[in-house]
Order: C-alpha cells, then structure tokens, then sequence
C-alpha cells in the first residue's frame, strides 16, 4: 500500500489523481490533501478519502471547512505552514505536488527534506529552484518522478538507456488555440477564445499559458534541470495531433519517442506506480484512423513568449523566477479583462528588461524576487500600460 499526499487536489491534476486512487484503493491510500480555497470539492474528497490532515491555503475557507467536517478525525491547517505540514505529514511516501505556480516550491522542499518520494507537477519549482531542489534530492536520496506529459515522455524514453549519450531532447507542443496564426490575428483575443485548447483537458492558467506558448517556455528549463541537459540541447516542436508527447535523440541519431492519447492519467499513474504499468481504462491511439502525424516549427515572433523562455533558461539565476512571476501575474490579469491577451508577453519582457541577474539566488532571494516581479508587472498594467 502506497500513502500519497496530494498537494493541489482540486485542480486538474490533483481530481484526475485522485481518479486514480479510486480505481486502485486496494494500492494506494490518501494521507493529506491540500487545496487553495474551494471548501465544497475539498469537503467531498475529504468525506471519499478520509486523510488525516488537510490544508485549505485561505484561511477564512480553512475555518468554514472545519466547520463542515467536525463530524469527522481529520486535522485542518491552512496557509504555508498548513502546506508544508501536509507536505511532511509522517505517515506519506509520496507526495503529488499539484499546486499551480510559485506557491509549491517551500511545501516541496520540506517533502524532500522528510524523505518523500516526489511526483512533480508543479514544474515553477524546478523553473524557479532547480538549483535548490536537484542537488536536495540527490542528498536525501528520494525519487523525482516527472507528471507533466511531456516530462514523463522524455523520462520514459530515457527509461534503461545510458543518459551521457543523450544528444538532445525534442519536446513537442500541441501549439495551442491560437496554432498558426499572426501577431495582428491574436489582438483582440478574450479568455474564453484562449481557453479553448484543442486537445488537453487542463486549468485555466496552464491552459493560457499553453495559448501563448509560455508554458513551453517553462518546460524547456523544467527539462533541463530534470534531465540535466542544457538549454541549447533541448528543440521545440509543435505536434498538433499530441500522440508523440515528447522525445530523446540520442548520439547514433536513433530517436525514442512516447506515445499515446493525450490522457494526463497515463503520466499521472505512470509517477504513482514507477516502475510498475498498471491497466488504465481510455481511449488507445487508433493508427488507422490517425493517418499521419504532423510537425512543425514554433513560431517565435508571433509566440515569443517561448523565444523569451530559451532567454531565461539560458541566462538562468534569479531570470526564471522573473520569467514566471511576470507571466503568472499578467495571465491572471487577462482572466480578470485587466489587459490584452498579447500584453502577456510584452509584460513578461518588460520585467526581464528591467531584471539584474543574480547567479546563484537562495530561496529567500527567490521569494522577495517574485513579489519584486508582482509589483513591477501591477504598476505597470495601473499605469495602463498593455491595458485593455
């Protein structure tokens, strides 16, 4: 029996986990959940799945919900403390790291530092503190199991082979709602037209992010560190069918690639039973009807907020953390209609224009670092600059 706690249950990730606990109950057991304000999908999972402990982030939320299962042995926490407890929570092996930006890097640390198997989804932490959590890893001798679909592609294809051969890693990209189209196409663009992705059922954010391509930006430094690979070793490319999640060319120019239905179970349970493959129940790529598969170059003028990803990677220190804040700040500006949706990436750059790197930046530095970059991208937009 495997304990897991998920950290982020009622997002995306962290429902389609808990999917899977409930179709293997006789494997996995839920010790701690965690989750940011809503009480009413919190309260059903508590009730499903009875941890011990769990962690609403929003305090106010925290003090209804306890209110709401007083009925039951269950511990409430709340805030950063409440995650990192959750995190650490004695009884877990595992710990599913779901939570959506910056806020996952702490709760993290203190997992790994508790001697806990990591399955990562949260990929701002190693963006943000690859330098941190890497070296921690190897020091506390814990598994770092990738969840993201592309991520988990390149660690299956990698899966038996010798990584010092590796010549780089191809990591494709669905290329979005907006595939295709120009600069002057995407000016008037609302969130409801960005939220349409074609292919993959996710959260708002990671959905935004994947409409201008920012997300590919954040997945080339996650791989780098993951895999430990330079930025310069790692090609983008788009693959509008999403059945081969990602790739690794090796030095003989044999390429392996993993494929399947664009499902966030597959990885999901891939992490959770490493190195086991359990039965999933789904869709199977169907050649037949499929036909061909398709690939193509990213466009970096129209979608540069993947050019400014390869920028940040490369110049790497404090510059991922602004990379992220920034974009994590004006997208969710664009979801409240406080600015256009391609001000995205003109905020993004703005704030790296205005960045002094430092080298090798603690977790404090990231932190004040990220508020800095909050601050920056607010004043601007208040300024009404990339207003609406």
């Amino acid at each position: 029996m495997k304990k897991i706690a998920v950290l982020g249950s009622t997002g995306s990730i962290g429902t389609q986990t808990l999917e899977i606990v409930r179709e293997h109950r006789d494997l996995l057991q839920v010790t701690a959940l965690a989750a940011g304000s809503n009480v009413e999908l919190l309260e059903e999972q508590v009730r499903e799945f009875m941890p011990s402990i769990v962690c609403l982030y929003q305090e106010e939320k925290a003090r209804l919900l306890k209110e709401r299962v007083k009925d039951l042995k269950v511990k409430i926490v709340t805030g950063m403390e409440g995650l990192i407890e959750c995190a650490a929570e004695p009884a877990s092996d595992m710990v599913l790291t779901a939570m959506v930006g910056m806020i996952g890097i702490q709760p993290t640390i203190e997992a790994i530092k508790a001697g806990k198997d990591i399955a990562l989804a949260n990929k701002e932490t190693l963006v943000t503190a690859g330098h941190i959590i890497m070296p921690l890893i190897k020091e506390k001798n814990v598994a770092l199991l990738p969840v993201d679909s592309e991520h988990s592609a390149i660690f299956q294809s990698l899966n038996g082979e010798n990584k010092k051969q590796v010549n780089k890693i191809i990591l494709t990209a669905s290329g979005g709602p907006f595939r295709g189209k120009k600069l002057c196409e995407l000016e008037n663009k609302k969130p409801e037209d960005a939220l349409k992705h074609p292919n993959w059922a996710m959260g708002q954010k990671i959905t935004i992010d994947s409409a201008t391509m920012v997300n590919k930006g954040l997945e080339v430094m996650e791989a780098a560190w993951l895999f430990d690979v330079g930025i310069d070793q790692i090609q983008v490319v788009v693959h509008p069918q999403s059945v081969i999640h990602s790739m690794v060319e090796y030095v003989d120019g044999s390429i392996l690639a993993q494929m399947g239905v664009p499902d966030m179970r597959l990885p999901i349970q891939y992490a959770l039973f490493y190195p086991d493959r359990l039965p999933l129940d789904g869709g199977r790529v169907d050649f037949f009807q499929l036909k061909q598969l398709a690939f193509e170059e990213p466009d970096l003028e129209t979608f540069y907020g993947l050019a400014l990803g390869f920028q940040a990677g490369r110049l790497g220190g404090s510059m991922p953390t602004v990379y992220n804040a920034a974009n994590e700040w004006a997208v969710a500006a664009f979801l409240r209609g406080e600015i256009e949706f391609l001000a995205i990436p003109r905020l993004i750059r703005a704030a790296m224009d205005q960045h002094k790197v430092i080298a090798n930046p603690s977790l404090v530095e990231i932190l004040n670092i990220e508020q800095q970059t909050y601050d920056f991208v607010r004043d601007f937009i208040e300024k009404g600059f990339f207003s609406a």
